[in-house]
């Protein structure tokens, strides 16, 4: 029962910051679709958007392994 707890508690602490890692890369790939002059503004905030998102996972990862493997 702790395997599948731990399984679940990880599926969900990246879940979600894939799927905004999709929606980031979806929504500038339509926004550079529309206007290539604003590539630079897209790509710092795309940028700035997965750091946030990575970090999110990252320390869902590190709370899952704090919690189940200590």
């Amino acid at each position: 029962m702790k395997i599948f707890s731990i399984i679940l508690v990880m599926l969900i602490s990246t879940l979600g910051p894939s799927g905004v890692i999709a929606l980031v890369g979806y929504a500038s790939v339509r926004a550079l679709g529309r206007n290539p002059s604003a590539a630079p503004k897209i790509l710092l905030s795309m940028i700035l958007a997965f750091i946030f998102a990575e970090t999110i996972a990252i320390m869902g990862l590190l709370i899952v392994y704090n919690l189940f493997g200590g």
